[in-house]
This record gives C-alpha cells, sequence and structure tokens, in this order.
C-alpha cells in the first residue's frame, strides 16, 4: 500500500459551495468554467490512459463496441463507494451486449485534503487505484487520468461519479448522473441504462442530460490553497510524556469517549518505524471523526531525545508516552497482562473500551482503516458508509 502525499506536496484547491455535494442530499454540481461539459452530438476525444492492469488503453481499443460508457469515479469519494456496485452492475449485464463501460479516475491525489479522505481508506493515487482494484474485485477497466487530465478536460467531467454515453460512431448521446438517488433502494430512474437501452434498440435518448451531485472533480489548474486541516495539524505541538503502570490501566479501558488508536512501538524497531508515518495518516484522516491516537514508546527513558527526535520528525501530534521504567515487563503488564513484549502491538478500542482491531506485528494498514470506517457512525450527509464498509471487511 503507497503512502499518502507528504505536508510538502500536500494540497487542496479552495473550498467552494459545490463541495458541499459530497452528501445525501443531492446538490448539483455545477461544471467548471475553465472545462466546459462536452455538448451532446460531439465526438468522442481519443485517449491513452494507464489501468490499474499496468496497460496503456486508448479510446481505439474499444472501436468494436455498440456503445463505449465512460464512467468517471475515484477512489476517496463518498458518493463513489455508494455507488461501485452499480457501475460493477454496469459493467456485467451489458458486456455481452456490445457495450464497454470504463472508468476513470480524474483527480491527482494532491488535491484531496485530508478532510476529504475522512470518509476513505484510500486516496487517489495509481497505486492507491490498484489496491481498490485488487481488494474489492474490480473487474471494469479503471484507468487513471489524475496527473494530466487530458480526457478529464476534454469530456468535462464535473463529479465522481458521473457517465458520458457514447453511440457507435462514437457521438455523445448521454452525459449525467447513473440514476437518480445515490441511495440504491430509493432509485426511480435508471438514467445511464435507459440512454444504453435507447441506444442499443436504435432509438434516439430521450433524455440526453441530466444533474450531477457527488464529489466535484479536483482540478489541477488555478489557484490552490492549503489544506485547512493539515494547516491545524502543523500548528499542533508534538510532545512526549513519561508514562506509569496507571496511565496505562487508565488507557486500556479507553475513557476518552472516542474510538481511540493505541501502538504500542520503538525506535530500535524497523517495521515500528516504518509503518509509523501512515499511522499518523490514519489519524490526521479521521481525527475529525472523533479519533484518537495514543502511540507508547517502548524505549529505555533514557533514549528519549531520540524518541522525541523521531516524533518530531514525523510531526507526531498524537498523544505520545515512554516508558518511565526499564521494567518494561511490568509496565506491558499494567496494560495487558497477556500482551509478549514484541512490537509494534496496536489496538482500537470503541468508545466503551471494547477491542475492534487488535494486531502483534506490523499493522494490516487497509484493514484498520476499514475498521474504523466500519464503527463510525453515518452523519447526515453521509448515509450509507457505516453499511459499506461493514461490507468491506466481510
Amino acid at each position: 500500500m503507497s503512502f499518502l502525499p507528504t505536508s510538502s506536496r500536500f494540497l487542496a484547491v479552495i473550498l467552494t459551495a459545490s463541495l458541499c455535494a459530497c452528501g445525501t442530499h443531492q446538490r448539483e454540481v455545477q461544471a467548471d468554467a475553465a472545462h466546459p461539459v462536452l455538448a451532446i452530438g460531439s465526438a468522442a476525444p481519443d485517449f491513452s490512459l494507464q489501468g490499474v492492469d499496468g496497460k496503456t488503453h486508448t479510446l481505439s481499443e474499444y472501436a468494436a463496441a455498440k456503445v463505449l460508457a465512460i464512467v468517471f469515479d475515484c477512489n476517496h469519494c463518498p458518493q463513489s463507494h455508494l455507488y461501485e456496485s452499480r457501475i460493477r452492475r454496469l459493467y456485467n449485464d451489458y458486456q455481452d451486449k456490445g457495450v464497454a463501460v470504463i472508468v476513470v479516475n480524474p483527480n491527482n491525489p494532491a488535491r484531496v485534503s485530508y478532510s476529504e479522505l475522512a470518509w476513505s481508506d484510500l486516496n487517489d493515487s495509481y497505486e492507491e487505484m490498484q489496491t481498490r482494484a485488487t481488494d474489492r474485485h474490480l473487474e471494469y477497466p479503471y484507468l487513471y487520468d489524475g496527473d494530466s487530465q487530458t480526457l478529464t478536460a476534454r469530456l468535462g467531467a464535473v463529479a465522481t461519479p458521473q457517465v458520458f454515453v457514447f453511440d457507435a460512431t462514437r457521438r455523445l448521446r448521454y452525459q449525467g448522473r447513473i440514476d437518480d438517488d445515490e441511495r440504491a433502494g430509493q432509485v426511480k430512474t435508471q438514467d445511464a441504462r435507459n440512454a444504453i437501452d435507447a441506444l442499443l434498440a436504435g432509438r434516439t435518448v430521450t433524455v440526453a442530460t441530466t444533474p450531477v451531485s457527488g464529489c466535484p472533480t479536483k482540478w489541477n489548474t488555478g489557484t490552490s490553497a492549503p489544506d485547512p486541516e493539515l494547516a491545524k495539524i502543523e500548528a499542533d505541538p508534538v510532545t512526549v510524556a513519561m508514562t506509569t503502570p496507571d496511565i496505562l490501566k487508565k488507557l486500556r479501558g479507553n475513557g476518552t469517549g472516542k474510538m481511540l488508536l493505541v501502538n504500542f512501538w520503538a525506535t530500535w524497531c524497523g517495521p515500528c518505524v516504518a509503518e509509523f508515518p501512515e499511522l499518523q495518516n490514519t489519524y490526521r484522516m479521521y481525527r475529525g471523526r472523533n479519533v484518537g491516537l495514543v502511540a507508547v514508546s517502548e524505549d529505555v527513558p533514557e533514549a528519549r531525545p531520540d524518541v522525541f527526535a523521531f516524533l518530531k520528525k514525523n510531526h507526531a501530534t498524537s498523544v505520545n508516552y515512554l516508558f518511565a521504567s526499564d521494567d518494561t515487563s511490568a509496565i506491558q503488564d499494567s496494560f495487558d497482562p497477556k500482551m509478549s513484549g514484541a512490537v509494534p502491538y496496536t489496538l482500537l478500542f470503541g468508545p466503551n473500551g471494547d477491542v475492534l482491531y487488535q494486531e502483534q506485528g506490523e499493522i494490516s494498514m487497509a484493514k484498520l482503516r476499514r475498521t474504523i470506517l466500519a464503527n463510525l457512525p453515518d452523519d447526515k450527509d453521509h448515509s450509507g458508509q457505516q453499511a459499506y464498509w461493514a461490507q468491506s471487511l466481510k
């Protein structure tokens, strides 16, 4: 699994009112003035994009298809999660009818802010697209356009998810939403399917355009501003305190009222050092959703300068502890008598103290993040997310 962008590269576009479209209110995302949506009747632009299969895919590859549907989708968007199964069905239901369905990620991961990652386990990088395709068993072509945004700009893709449907002559006959409700059980109009069915039957598409809701395309052009969540993180101090058996006993009971991630690590532990940056990224992604992180170093007290230097290097704004005694076994027993001395050792506690995730050894970061997401309740703007992530753990 690839690392998220470091703070030196982590940028986000200025937030606009259209960003509020990431929710269940079905608020329309407006087209970007610099990237107008391709007009109905226009020819499909050529493209050459790398897929998660490592191959380069072009327009000519689909020349034999009676209909070509280009769906814009991505990893991080909550609406993309809810439409994942519907895109999969669209691909499977029509592949034997002469319809080619391809999916394109329009976003550069450096443009996605930490707050926008709060409902996702992955960013929008090509490497993490590959991770998603493998983990979610995606069979359809999943292509990356986040660097050049060539196809994205030529089509004027507004948001994810969005679909463009071309006929056999590769003229655009429909663009807009996949259907009329991100809640699958509330759908009344299958807009994309209606357009595809009309073209296969030789009929005119009666509804050629529909409004799009979802997550706005993260354009690489235009004015960009620092990620406001990152600015808060960088303003937080890095500290380390000495821990005692009494502190660890309280920590084990989790009286914080939030989901709590606890990681035992050491500077002399290679796997601990390797996974620590992504552990901090995980905390940054979800801390706005009432998730805390406590990092406990098992280094000897005399190593405090080295521990603090490591924490500063990683700008670890989590709660950080260092063993206050050389008697590591006694301190460990105060937290968990069954705990071995091996690190890393990681646990995720629910607000009531239940253990939701436990790992002796290297963290399965994807599983950890999905466990966090599966145990965070939906809010009014993100209905269906908890159920989606709970299903992903099965």
